[in-house]
């Protein structure tokens, strides 16, 4: 019988972790030249094998204030992997050089408030412009939905995430306290669906500006969602949020943590940026 333990996979998706370390310079002073040589090859071959695992990817980052010196960001569909990879990258540097600042795990889901085909179909096609079901034009129409909601299934559920220097992750909730009259667990799927709509109305205005990724984490951790934003210009980032905030579900049912913002850099180059 094999010692290894069964893989812990989601039925769909993949496991996320975002990891947040500060580097104790005391501690790395210690190391002679050689070991601090040594130490940064070992991180660097470690990201390799990672990036080699399949499914696997890992994203590696500056932190842009004290809260952190470095972040990474994995996604791989086995919770066994996720955790030995992240136990791994803590000691990667040599005991007590990074010491974990903030973690959050989550995985990669659906929406439950996507557009079906049929509804895109009656409220879109026929309800706002007009078609007639089984017309040409809506039979078109709508096979360049499916395929669409095809691609847009895909990377929510299995993303490839891009380079772009810019990171962004913060976790969020929707309000439930039972003497909130904002208490988004409390109305019904339709009007939450309708408030979902006008939000994802105004993420789609920064296509090809961010790339957003939500993950799901109720039981996972504190939360319930994880937002990741990938920009190459943090002034986007800025806009996106700010624009979002007016959204009424924002402004009546969302709930925020703190924000880590990054900067995506080559090893060697982080390695500078962060003092080793």
């Amino acid at each position: 019988m094999s010692d290894n333990p069964a893989p812990l996979v989601p039925a769909e998706g993949w496991h996320v972790m975002h990891l947040y370390y500060s580097v104790d310079h005391s501690q790395w002073s210690l190391l002679t030249e050689s070991e601090q040589r040594q130490a940064k090859t070992d991180l660097s071959e470690l990201v390799q094998e990672i990036r080699s695992h399949k499914d696997t990817q890992l994203l590696i980052f500056a932190v842009a204030t004290p809260k952190a010196d470095l972040g990474f960001m994995l996604l791989t569909p086995d919770l066994h992997d996720a955790t030995h990879f992240e136990k791994r990258l803590t000691l990667a540097l040599g005991p007590d050089v990074l010491t974990p600042t903030y973690s959050y795990l989550s995985q990669t889901e659906r929406s439950e408030y996507t557009t079906s085909s049929e509804q895109y179909g009656r409220d879109t096609l026929i309800g706002e412009e007009g078609m007639t079901e089984g017309s040409d034009e809506f039979v078109a129409a709508l096979k360049e939905f499916d395929e669409r909601m095809v691609h847009y299934l895909k990377h929510r559920m299995y993303p490839v995430l891009p380079d772009w220097p810019a990171i962004c992750f913060y976790p969020m909730s929707k309000r439930r306290a039972a003497h909130d009259d904002y208490n988004w667990y409390s109305l019904e799927h339709d009007a939450r669906a309708k408030l979902m709509k006008g939000h994802m109305k105004t993420g789609r205005k920064y296509a090809g500006k961010i790339l957003q990724l939500i993950t799901g984490s109720t039981g996972l951790d504190e939360h319930e969602w994880g937002v990741t934003l990938l920009a190459k210009d943090t002034l986007e980032i800025k806009n996106i949020v700010y624009e979002m905030r007016f959204d009424e579900v924002s402004a009546r049912y969302a709930e925020f943590g703190d924000f880590y913002i990054g900067m995506q850099l080559p090893l060697n180059e982080l390695f500078k940026r962060i003092c080793l």
